[in-house]
């Protein structure tokens, strides 16, 4: 074996092993489809001038943040269970703000 070889089996194995030790330890998460859960279903109330919108008084178990121009939603009923707001495209809603949270309080 000469060292172009070795050379290129080091870097695999390199990979190899730098990949399976964050997935052990939680940094690496391979995403799948049965993943994607439904928080919750929403509307959009379109606003129209001269008409009233009416509202239940009592707040919904989500909250939103705008983190890295995307809708996040964090749920009040599950602490730790968060998720982005998509479209019927799975397409992320976008918001003008560009905030990180530094505590999410429930």
């Amino acid at each position: 074996m000469d060292s172009t070889q070795r050379l290129i089996l080091t870097a695999v194995g390199s990979v190899l092993l730098t990949v399976a030790s964050l997935w052990y330890y939680g940094y690496l998460h391979f995403a799948k489809p049965e993943d994607a859960r439904l928080l919750a279903e929403f509307t959009m109330l379109k606003s129209i001038p001269g008409e009233q919108v009416k509202l239940k008084l009592a707040p919904a178990e989500q909250s939103a943040l705008c983190i890295d121009g995307v809708l996040v939603l964090f749920d009040s009923r599950q602490k730790g269970l968060s998720g982005v707001l998509v479209d019927s495209k799975k397409r992320a809603v976008r918001c003008a703000g560009d905030t990180v949270p530094q505590e999410v309080t429930q």
